[in-house]
């Protein structure tokens, strides 16, 4: 039998990537590749690897309010991230199991 490794918690980041791999669109353009690397770097440093996961993903739909980050499994939603805030979120809701309610929709 295989053993998936499950994540305490699943981080996506909307990088506005599109099915031909070609990354274009308002959360792209605001800075998501950026945020979605600061994520990477705060989980290696606080050595959450094994626990936390990060993935882009494409467009949620409500561009206006990007860039969108869901966490999971709480189902929280993000609007309006920037690069700022991903300390926060990773201190707060990562690690201290609250949302950051200022920047949920």
């Amino acid at each position: 039998m295989f053993n998936v490794q499950k994540p305490k918690y699943h981080i996506f980041v909307c990088t506005s990537s599109r099915i031909g791999g070609q990354q274009k669109g308002f959360c792209h353009t605001k800075g998501a590749v950026d945020i979605m690397a600061a994520f990477m770097e705060e989980i290696e440093e606080r050595d959450l690897g094994g626990e936390v996961f990060v993935t882009n993903t494409g467009c949620f739909g409500i561009c206006e309010k990007g860039p969108i980050v869901v966490v999971y499994p709480d189902n929280v939603w993000y609007g309006s991230v920037s690069l700022e805030d991903v300390e926060e979120i990773m201190d707060k809701h990562i690690e201290g199991g609250m949302p950051v309610t200022r920047l949920e929709l």
